[in-house]
Protein backbone atom coordinates (compact mmCIF):
# COMPACT_ATOMS: atom_id res chain seq x y z
CA UNK A 1 0.00 0.00 0.00
CA UNK A 2 1.45 3.51 -0.76
CA UNK A 3 2.43 5.65 2.38
CA UNK A 4 0.57 8.42 2.50
CA UNK A 5 2.65 9.90 5.17
CA UNK A 6 5.76 10.54 3.01
CA UNK A 7 5.56 14.44 3.31
CA UNK A 8 5.35 13.49 7.41
CA UNK A 9 8.23 11.61 7.14
CA UNK A 10 10.39 13.87 5.14
CA UNK A 11 9.66 16.98 7.56
CA UNK A 12 10.94 15.05 9.99
CA UNK A 13 14.06 14.16 8.93
CA UNK A 14 15.12 17.92 7.87
CA UNK A 15 13.82 18.89 11.47
CA UNK A 16 16.00 16.09 12.71
CA UNK A 17 18.64 16.87 10.74
CA UNK A 18 18.57 20.45 11.50
CA UNK A 19 18.59 19.82 15.02
CA UNK A 20 21.58 17.76 14.73
CA UNK A 21 23.73 19.97 12.95
CA UNK A 22 22.75 22.52 16.21
CA UNK A 23 24.18 20.58 17.88
CA UNK A 24 27.14 19.54 16.33
CA UNK A 25 27.93 23.16 16.08
CA UNK A 26 27.37 23.88 19.74
CA UNK A 27 29.33 20.97 20.61
CA UNK A 28 32.49 22.48 17.98
CA UNK A 29 32.15 25.59 20.15
CA UNK A 30 32.09 24.41 23.02
CA UNK A 31 35.64 22.56 22.68
CA UNK A 32 37.04 25.49 20.79
CA UNK A 33 35.34 28.42 23.22
CA UNK A 34 34.77 27.30 26.20
CA UNK A 35 36.83 24.74 26.83
CA UNK A 36 39.96 25.88 24.96
CA UNK A 37 39.44 29.23 23.98
CA UNK A 38 39.21 32.30 25.84
CA UNK A 39 36.93 31.12 28.79
CA UNK A 40 39.53 28.75 29.59
CA UNK A 41 41.96 31.06 31.96
CA UNK A 42 38.84 32.82 33.83
CA UNK A 43 37.14 29.56 34.28
CA UNK A 44 40.58 28.34 35.58
CA UNK A 45 41.20 31.25 38.40
CA UNK A 46 37.65 31.48 39.46
CA UNK A 47 38.18 27.43 40.45
CA UNK A 48 41.43 28.24 42.14
CA UNK A 49 40.22 31.52 43.68
CA UNK A 50 37.18 30.03 45.24
CA UNK A 51 39.32 26.93 46.56
CA UNK A 52 41.80 29.21 47.86
CA UNK A 53 39.56 32.06 49.47
CA UNK A 54 36.45 29.92 50.12
CA UNK A 55 37.57 26.06 50.99
CA UNK A 56 40.75 27.12 52.65
CA UNK A 57 42.89 25.54 50.39
CA UNK A 58 46.66 26.50 49.42
CA UNK A 59 46.84 27.65 45.61
CA UNK A 60 49.28 25.15 44.48
CA UNK A 61 46.56 22.34 45.92
CA UNK A 62 43.96 24.13 44.07
CA UNK A 63 46.01 24.52 40.76
CA UNK A 64 46.67 20.52 41.00
CA UNK A 65 43.21 19.75 41.94
CA UNK A 66 41.88 22.08 38.90
CA UNK A 67 43.94 19.95 36.41
CA UNK A 68 43.59 16.58 37.58
CA UNK A 69 39.90 17.49 37.75
CA UNK A 70 39.05 19.58 34.61
CA UNK A 71 42.08 19.22 32.45
CA UNK A 72 42.68 15.27 32.37
CA UNK A 73 39.24 14.71 32.38
CA UNK A 74 38.29 17.01 29.23
CA UNK A 75 37.30 14.14 27.31
CA UNK A 76 34.64 12.99 29.84
CA UNK A 77 33.32 16.45 29.83
CA UNK A 78 33.11 16.64 26.08
CA UNK A 79 30.98 13.51 26.09
CA UNK A 80 28.84 15.01 29.00
CA UNK A 81 28.14 18.21 27.12
CA UNK A 82 27.41 16.05 24.04
CA UNK A 83 24.79 13.89 25.45
CA UNK A 84 23.33 17.19 26.87
CA UNK A 85 23.13 18.54 23.59
CA UNK A 86 21.63 15.43 22.30
CA UNK A 87 19.57 15.10 24.95
CA UNK A 88 18.12 18.24 24.30
CA UNK A 89 17.59 17.43 20.65
CA UNK A 90 15.89 14.48 21.18
CA UNK A 91 13.74 16.26 23.44
CA UNK A 92 12.85 19.17 20.37
CA UNK A 93 12.27 16.24 18.26
CA UNK A 94 9.80 14.74 20.39
CA UNK A 95 7.92 17.76 21.20
CA UNK A 96 7.20 17.94 17.21
CA UNK A 97 5.38 14.48 17.22
CA UNK A 98 3.86 14.79 20.48
CA UNK A 99 2.54 17.98 19.26
CA UNK A 100 1.24 16.04 16.33
CA UNK A 101 -0.43 13.53 18.71
CA UNK A 102 -1.99 15.96 20.57
CA UNK A 103 -3.32 17.29 17.42
CA UNK A 104 -4.38 13.97 16.23
CA UNK A 105 -5.88 13.43 19.78
CA UNK A 106 -8.25 17.14 19.25
CA UNK A 107 -9.26 16.00 15.52
CA UNK A 108 -10.49 12.76 17.65
CA UNK A 109 -12.74 15.08 19.80
CA UNK A 110 -14.11 16.96 16.68
CA UNK A 111 -14.84 13.53 15.34
CA UNK A 112 -17.88 13.68 17.94
CA UNK A 113 -18.53 17.02 17.51
CA UNK A 114 -21.95 18.50 16.23
CA UNK A 115 -20.46 21.17 15.17
CA UNK A 116 -20.37 21.67 11.09
CA UNK A 117 -17.05 23.20 10.73
CA UNK A 118 -14.45 20.52 9.01
CA UNK A 119 -11.37 19.15 11.06
CA UNK A 120 -7.97 20.84 10.23
CA UNK A 121 -4.74 19.36 11.03
CA UNK A 122 -1.22 20.76 9.47
CA UNK A 123 -0.80 19.95 5.93
CA UNK A 124 1.92 17.57 6.30
CA UNK A 125 -1.53 15.32 8.17
CA UNK A 126 -3.07 15.90 5.20
CA UNK A 127 -3.79 12.25 4.80
CA UNK A 128 -5.19 12.07 8.69
CA UNK A 129 -7.32 14.80 8.62
CA UNK A 130 -9.42 13.33 5.56
CA UNK A 131 -9.84 9.87 7.24
CA UNK A 132 -10.99 11.86 10.69
CA UNK A 133 -13.57 13.87 8.15
CA UNK A 134 -14.56 10.48 6.71
CA UNK A 135 -14.55 9.12 9.85
CA UNK A 136 -17.22 12.02 11.31
CA UNK A 137 -19.51 11.97 8.64
CA UNK A 138 -19.80 8.39 8.63
CA UNK A 139 -20.77 8.49 12.07
CA UNK A 140 -22.97 11.44 11.39
CA UNK A 141 -24.41 9.17 8.70
CA UNK A 142 -24.93 6.44 10.41
CA UNK A 143 -26.62 8.32 13.31
CA UNK A 144 -29.47 9.85 11.17
CA UNK A 145 -30.06 6.03 9.72
CA UNK A 146 -30.46 5.19 13.19
CA UNK A 147 -32.34 7.80 14.06
CA UNK A 148 -34.19 7.47 11.05
CA UNK A 149 -34.89 3.59 11.30
CA UNK A 150 -36.44 4.68 14.92
CA UNK A 151 -38.33 6.75 13.61
CA UNK A 152 -39.93 4.51 11.27
CA UNK A 153 -39.89 1.78 13.65
CA UNK A 154 -42.11 4.14 15.68
CA UNK A 155 -44.53 5.12 13.33
CA UNK A 156 -45.23 1.76 11.93
CA UNK A 157 -45.87 0.72 15.79
CA UNK A 158 -48.45 3.51 15.36
CA UNK A 159 -50.30 2.22 12.64
CA UNK A 160 -50.04 -1.27 13.71
CA UNK A 161 -51.81 -0.40 16.83
CA UNK A 162 -54.47 2.05 14.89
CA UNK A 163 -54.59 -0.98 12.48
CA UNK A 164 -55.08 -3.56 15.59
CA UNK A 165 -58.36 -1.85 16.23
CA UNK A 166 -60.59 -2.11 12.89
CA UNK A 167 -60.33 -6.14 13.09
CA UNK A 168 -60.40 -6.30 16.84
CA UNK A 169 -63.72 -4.51 16.76
CA UNK A 170 -65.17 -6.54 13.56
CA UNK A 171 -64.32 -9.70 15.59
CA UNK A 172 -66.03 -8.26 18.76
CA UNK A 173 -69.21 -6.81 16.85
CA UNK A 174 -69.96 -10.11 14.79
CA UNK A 175 -68.97 -12.52 17.54
CA UNK A 176 -71.75 -10.57 19.76
CA UNK A 177 -74.26 -10.93 17.21
CA UNK A 178 -73.75 -14.38 16.90
CA UNK A 179 -74.31 -14.01 20.50
CA UNK A 180 -77.16 -11.94 20.64
CA UNK A 181 -78.90 -13.55 17.48
CA UNK A 182 -80.72 -16.45 18.97
CA UNK A 183 -83.21 -17.15 15.83
CA UNK A 184 -80.10 -16.13 13.45
CA UNK A 185 -80.44 -18.29 10.11
CA UNK A 186 -77.72 -20.92 9.12
CA UNK A 187 -76.92 -18.35 6.45
CA UNK A 188 -76.57 -15.43 8.10
CA UNK A 189 -74.66 -17.34 10.54
CA UNK A 190 -71.86 -18.94 8.46
CA UNK A 191 -71.52 -15.38 7.10
CA UNK A 192 -71.08 -13.71 10.23
CA UNK A 193 -68.64 -16.71 11.55
CA UNK A 194 -66.42 -16.43 8.43
CA UNK A 195 -66.18 -12.63 8.61
CA UNK A 196 -64.98 -13.10 12.24
CA UNK A 197 -62.66 -15.63 11.26
CA UNK A 198 -60.97 -13.40 8.60
CA UNK A 199 -60.86 -10.47 11.12
CA UNK A 200 -59.03 -12.55 13.51
CA UNK A 201 -56.57 -13.74 11.04
CA UNK A 202 -56.40 -10.31 10.30
CA UNK A 203 -55.55 -9.68 13.89
CA UNK A 204 -53.44 -12.37 14.23
CA UNK A 205 -50.35 -11.04 11.33
CA UNK A 206 -50.48 -8.03 12.59
CA UNK A 207 -49.77 -8.99 16.62
CA UNK A 208 -47.41 -11.28 14.42
CA UNK A 209 -45.50 -8.24 13.06
CA UNK A 210 -45.13 -6.65 16.36
CA UNK A 211 -43.64 -10.00 17.43
CA UNK A 212 -41.24 -9.69 14.01
CA UNK A 213 -40.29 -6.04 15.21
CA UNK A 214 -39.22 -7.33 18.65
CA UNK A 215 -37.25 -10.18 17.45
CA UNK A 216 -34.99 -8.13 15.14
CA UNK A 217 -34.41 -5.13 18.07
CA UNK A 218 -33.00 -8.48 20.68
CA UNK A 219 -31.85 -11.23 18.94
CA UNK A 220 -28.77 -12.25 17.28
CA UNK A 221 -28.71 -14.42 14.18
CA UNK A 222 -26.35 -17.09 14.74
CA UNK A 223 -25.70 -19.30 11.87
CA UNK A 224 -25.13 -23.59 11.51
CA UNK A 225 -23.19 -24.07 8.45
CA UNK A 226 -23.55 -27.24 6.59
CA UNK A 227 -24.10 -28.60 3.16
CA UNK A 228 -27.01 -27.35 2.08
CA UNK A 229 -28.81 -28.86 -1.28
CA UNK A 230 -30.17 -25.64 -2.44
CA UNK A 231 -32.38 -27.01 -5.41
CA UNK A 232 -33.97 -29.18 -3.16
CA UNK A 233 -34.74 -26.28 -0.73
CA UNK A 234 -35.88 -23.71 -3.40
CA UNK A 235 -38.32 -26.96 -4.75
CA UNK A 236 -39.81 -27.18 -1.57
CA UNK A 237 -40.46 -23.63 -1.04
CA UNK A 238 -41.88 -23.71 -4.22
CA UNK A 239 -44.13 -26.30 -3.23
CA UNK A 240 -45.26 -24.37 0.30
CA UNK A 241 -46.05 -21.54 -1.66
CA UNK A 242 -48.97 -23.30 -3.88
CA UNK A 243 -51.86 -22.05 -2.10
CA UNK A 244 -50.28 -18.56 -2.21
CA UNK A 245 -49.75 -18.85 -5.92
CA UNK A 246 -52.79 -20.16 -6.68
CA UNK A 247 -54.74 -17.23 -4.65
CA UNK A 248 -53.20 -14.63 -6.69
CA UNK A 249 -53.81 -16.87 -10.14
CA UNK A 250 -49.29 -16.49 -10.17
CA UNK A 251 -47.22 -18.58 -12.22
CA UNK A 252 -43.92 -19.73 -10.37
CA UNK A 253 -41.34 -20.82 -12.80
CA UNK A 254 -38.36 -22.52 -11.29
CA UNK A 255 -34.54 -23.52 -13.08
CA UNK A 256 -32.07 -24.35 -11.14
CA UNK A 257 -29.19 -27.02 -11.54
CA UNK A 258 -29.96 -30.82 -10.18
CA UNK A 259 -27.57 -31.19 -7.07
CA UNK A 260 -26.22 -27.65 -6.52
CA UNK A 261 -25.29 -27.21 -3.17
CA UNK A 262 -24.15 -24.22 -1.15
CA UNK A 263 -22.34 -23.88 2.37
CA UNK A 264 -24.75 -22.24 4.75
CA UNK A 265 -27.31 -22.73 7.31
CA UNK A 266 -30.21 -24.46 5.23
CA UNK A 267 -33.04 -23.02 8.11
CA UNK A 268 -31.82 -19.42 7.53
CA UNK A 269 -31.56 -19.66 4.22
CA UNK A 270 -35.21 -21.01 3.96
CA UNK A 271 -36.08 -17.81 5.97
CA UNK A 272 -34.11 -15.83 3.27
CA UNK A 273 -35.90 -17.12 0.03
CA UNK A 274 -39.33 -17.29 2.13
CA UNK A 275 -38.81 -13.50 2.39
CA UNK A 276 -37.96 -13.07 -1.56
CA UNK A 277 -40.91 -15.10 -2.79
CA UNK A 278 -43.35 -13.70 -0.23
CA UNK A 279 -41.70 -10.00 -1.38
CA UNK A 280 -42.39 -11.37 -5.22
CA UNK A 281 -46.11 -12.52 -4.74
CA UNK A 282 -46.86 -9.12 -2.83
CA UNK A 283 -45.85 -7.03 -5.42
CA UNK A 284 -46.83 -8.62 -8.29
CA UNK A 285 -49.85 -8.37 -10.67
CA UNK A 286 -52.57 -11.01 -10.64
CA UNK A 287 -52.10 -13.32 -13.30
CA UNK A 288 -47.98 -12.63 -13.40
CA UNK A 289 -45.23 -15.10 -13.49
CA UNK A 290 -42.22 -15.43 -11.40
CA UNK A 291 -38.82 -16.88 -11.81
CA UNK A 292 -36.12 -18.49 -9.87
CA UNK A 293 -32.99 -19.71 -11.31
CA UNK A 294 -29.93 -20.55 -9.73
CA UNK A 295 -26.78 -21.14 -11.76
CA UNK A 296 -22.95 -21.66 -10.36
CA UNK A 297 -20.21 -19.15 -11.16
CA UNK A 298 -16.63 -20.73 -9.65
CA UNK A 299 -16.81 -20.69 -5.90
CA UNK A 300 -20.07 -19.13 -5.53
CA UNK A 301 -23.55 -19.55 -6.26
CA UNK A 302 -25.82 -17.24 -7.34
CA UNK A 303 -30.26 -17.62 -6.98
CA UNK A 304 -32.52 -14.97 -8.93
CA UNK A 305 -35.79 -14.27 -7.66
CA UNK A 306 -37.88 -12.39 -10.91
CA UNK A 307 -40.96 -11.04 -10.62
CA UNK A 308 -43.28 -9.16 -13.34
CA UNK A 309 -44.79 -5.59 -12.06
CA UNK A 310 -44.17 -2.26 -11.75
CA UNK A 311 -40.74 -0.21 -11.80
CA UNK A 312 -39.31 0.53 -8.52
CA UNK A 313 -37.70 4.02 -8.96
CA UNK A 314 -34.06 3.74 -7.99
CA UNK A 315 -34.33 6.11 -4.71
CA UNK A 316 -36.39 3.55 -3.36
CA UNK A 317 -34.12 0.20 -4.38
CA UNK A 318 -31.51 2.24 -3.08
CA UNK A 319 -33.42 1.90 0.88
CA UNK A 320 -35.25 -1.37 -0.16
CA UNK A 321 -32.59 -3.23 2.66
CA UNK A 322 -33.33 -1.13 4.98
CA UNK A 323 -35.19 -2.39 8.09
CA UNK A 324 -38.29 -0.94 8.65
CA UNK A 325 -38.73 0.63 5.02
CA UNK A 326 -41.53 -0.51 3.01
CA UNK A 327 -42.33 0.30 -0.64
CA UNK A 328 -46.23 0.97 0.09
CA UNK A 329 -46.71 4.78 0.45
CA UNK A 330 -50.34 3.53 1.58
CA UNK A 331 -48.86 1.62 4.64
CA UNK A 332 -51.09 -1.61 3.73
CA UNK A 333 -50.26 -3.68 6.56
CA UNK A 334 -51.10 -6.81 4.97
CA UNK A 335 -49.53 -5.98 1.32
CA UNK A 336 -46.48 -4.40 2.82
CA UNK A 337 -45.69 -5.89 6.13
CA UNK A 338 -43.20 -4.82 9.25
CA UNK A 339 -40.86 -3.58 6.28
CA UNK A 340 -38.07 -6.18 8.18
CA UNK A 341 -38.14 -9.06 5.46
CA UNK A 342 -35.66 -7.73 2.89
CA UNK A 343 -33.08 -6.24 5.83
CA UNK A 344 -33.04 -9.64 7.80
CA UNK A 345 -32.43 -11.63 4.05
CA UNK A 346 -29.57 -8.69 3.58
CA UNK A 347 -28.47 -9.41 7.20
CA UNK A 348 -28.14 -13.42 6.82
CA UNK A 349 -26.68 -13.48 3.39
CA UNK A 350 -23.85 -10.96 4.52
CA UNK A 351 -23.49 -13.06 7.52
CA UNK A 352 -23.03 -16.20 4.98
CA UNK A 353 -20.38 -14.30 3.46
CA UNK A 354 -22.46 -13.38 0.15
CA UNK A 355 -24.21 -10.30 -1.38
CA UNK A 356 -27.71 -9.11 -1.90
CA UNK A 357 -28.79 -6.76 -4.24
CA UNK A 358 -31.68 -5.52 -6.12
CA UNK A 359 -32.37 -4.28 -9.62
CA UNK A 360 -35.97 -2.96 -11.50
CA UNK A 361 -37.01 -2.10 -15.17
CA UNK A 362 -40.01 -1.50 -16.88
CA UNK A 363 -40.55 -5.25 -17.64
CA UNK A 364 -39.73 -6.86 -14.16
CA UNK A 365 -37.84 -6.77 -10.69
CA UNK A 366 -35.26 -9.16 -9.71
CA UNK A 367 -33.32 -9.79 -6.72
CA UNK A 368 -29.48 -12.01 -7.04
CA UNK A 369 -28.21 -13.65 -3.98
CA UNK A 370 -24.70 -14.57 -4.16
CA UNK A 371 -23.66 -16.90 -1.53
CA UNK A 372 -20.38 -19.73 -1.33
CA UNK A 373 -20.81 -22.87 -3.24
CA UNK A 374 -20.26 -25.84 -1.10
CA UNK A 375 -16.59 -27.86 -2.14
CA UNK A 376 -17.04 -30.26 -4.93
CA UNK A 377 -20.45 -29.61 -5.76
CA UNK A 378 -22.01 -30.27 -8.75
CA UNK A 379 -23.95 -29.16 -11.27
CA UNK A 380 -24.87 -30.86 -14.23
CA UNK A 381 -28.32 -31.11 -16.21
CA UNK A 382 -30.62 -28.15 -15.55
CA UNK A 383 -34.23 -29.07 -14.48
CA UNK A 384 -36.58 -26.75 -16.42
CA UNK A 385 -40.45 -26.79 -14.73
CA UNK A 386 -43.53 -24.55 -14.62
CA UNK A 387 -45.44 -25.08 -11.89
CA UNK A 388 -49.07 -23.82 -9.96
CA UNK A 389 -51.20 -23.39 -13.47
CA UNK A 390 -54.08 -21.81 -12.44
Amino acid sequence: MRDKYTRLKIKMVLELAGVTLLTAVLGVLLVHIVVDGIFQAPFADIFVGFCRNILGISEEFAISLYRNIFQQNKSFFLVLGFLFLLAIAVYLAMSRISRYMNLISEGLDEVLDDGGKPISLPQELKPMENRLNMLRDRLRRREYEAKEAEQRKNDLVVYLAHDLKTPLTSVIGYLSLLNDEKEISPALREKYTGIALDKAERLEGLIDEFFEITRFNLQGIELERSRVNLTRLLNQLADEFYPVFAESRLTCELEIPQGLEVLGDADKLARVFDNLLRNAVHYSPEGAKLAVSARRDGAQVDVFFRNTGARIPQQQLERIFEKFYRLDSARSSRTGGAGLGLAIAKEIVELHGGTIAASSSDAYTEFRVTLPAAPDATHTTTLKKEQFNQ
